[in-house]
């Protein structure tokens, strides 16, 4: 198709579940883009691994295919390049950096490429005046980096939060549901296309851990710090901490969370204790949900599926559309030389309550040892659970506590002086309980 003011051609590197997706939105609603774009919008170049591969979409005869990726970003009937091979180096970088060193405008679904190389990728893109937008990078459909990029860029922003990797929100939740452990409910959401054959990057957190240390550029105006965030997985989650979590009105999820302190940014990847009453206890399946707290809109919650080809590629439209009018924005909000070098505080000075269960011996003075070593480390119990033998030949009992707020240092100290008791039959089990929304 010959140039022109009325047609931006899009060249799509990634012909996945996301790839095609985009394929079939533009194929059903090309209308509908053209009217919101002014102009229309065309798909000229593709490229995949499997040209021969049996896809659900048709793909023109006049839409050029690339063996090589890269030769996307130099292609002349290109005017937009749309990076969806996923991956943080290799030929998705290198196709990134290509077509902004060519002065075409990027779209990417790809967490991980940029919270490796967002802010180079940033500095590269207002240098040469052009885009980089990345919307489906976080929470699929969920309009997030527009949110905090342009709709809340009159606010500062205190925190944010959420349940960012659907895999593992899955996971907990069917755990819940049956009471089936770990291994078992990530064997079938493999069976469902739910999970990946390595799940390690959704189940250990982290998918999540690069969503989060974008969310914190975009929200607090600093350069993007991967390897600041502190990740756990989900792995060490039982049925039985589901099943006392929800008797002590809580529930368990997968969190990013995200906040400035007096020492740096805190960001952290971790299972949480969330309180029964709250709206992300109750984001399940493979839901993601955001919540923001600013200092003038007060706090904004954002619920939706996080991943999938509709939603995914949904947001990669929303990307185009703005292309189309020509906005040219700073990838992170502010431009690249402001963003500041992100400061750390440890996750050892977070500061909150937690969730301790031990199984202990059933014989007296265990509660009191366990209590003065507790004492000691100025740790509070706001509430605990004891149960009895769970048969007369079992000799341990399980003991529930809920504590006070505590600087996590402290709660790491006593949780291994209690793991040193002889009364003591198991690693003591340590939860952060996170009360995210404010209450009225």
């Amino acid at each position: 198709m010959e140039p022109g003011k009325d047609v931006m051609r899009i060249g799509v590197a990634g012909l996945g579940t996301v790839g095609t997706g985009l394929l079939k939105l533009i194929a059903a609603h090309g209308d509908r883009l053209a009217q919101r774009c002014g102009r229309r919008l065309v798909v000229t170049a593709v490229s995949a691994r499997d040209r021969a591969k049996a896809r659900d979409v048709v793909i023109g005869a006049d839409v050029t295919w690339h063996a090589d990726p890269v030769a996307i970003a130099a292609d002349p009937r290109v005017d937009v390049v749309v990076e969806l091979i996923g991956g943080s180096d290799g030929p998705a970088h290198e196709l990134v950096k290509a077509a902004l060193q060519a002065g075409k405008p990027v779209v990417t679904a790809n967490k991980a490429l940029l919270a490796h190389h967002g802010t180079e990728l940033a500095a590269l893109a207002e240098a040469r005046g052009v885009s980089l937008n990345f919307e489906a990078a976080i929470a699929g459909g969920i309009p997030i980096v527009k949110a905090l990029r342009e709709g809340l860029a009159g606010n500062g922003i205190e925190r944010v939060a959420g349940i960012l990797n659907g895999t593992s929100n899955y996971i907990l939740t069917h755990m819940a549901e049956s009471g089936r452990p770990f291994a078992d409910v990530l064997a079938e959401a493999q069976d469902l296309g739910y999970a990946e054959a390595d799940p390690s990057f959704d189940v250990d957190g982290v998918d999540a851990a690069h969503k989060l240390s974008l969310l914190a550029s975009l929200a607090f105006g600093t350069a993007v710090d991967f390897d600041g965030v502190a990740v756990e997985g989900i792995r060490a989650i039982t049925p039985l901490d589901i099943a006392y979590a929800r008797e002590l009105g809580f529930r368990i999820k997968l969190l990013g969370l995200a906040r400035p302190t007096s020492e740096g940014i805190e960001a952290r990847v971790h299972p949480c204790l969330v309180p029964e009453g709250q709206a992300l206890a109750h984001v399940d399946g493979v839901f993601n949900a955001v919540v923001v707290a600013g200092d003038f809109v007060d706090q904004m919650v954002f619920e939706g599926r996080g991943a999938g080809q509709g939603p995914t590629a949904s947001a990669v439209a929303a990307d185009l559309v703005d292309i189309a009018h020509g906005l040219v924005l700073p990838p992170f909000g502010v431009p690249s030389a402001a963003l500041r070098p992100a400061a750390r505080s440890p996750i050892a000075n977070r500061e909150g309550p937690y969730y301790l269960r031990l199984r202990v011996l059933d014989r007296p003075g265990v509660i009191a040892d366990i209590a003065a070593i507790l004492r000691d480390e100025a740790v509070s119990i706001e509430s605990l659970l004891q149960r009895g033998r769970a048969t007369e030949s079992d000799d341990g009992v399980a003991v529930v506590m809920v504590t006070h707020e505590t600087p996590e240092w402290r709660m790491i100290r006593a949780a291994a002086r209690i793991a040193d008791l002889s009364a003591v039959l198991e690693k003591p089990v340590m939860i952060r309980i996170e009360t995210l929304e404010k209450t009225q």
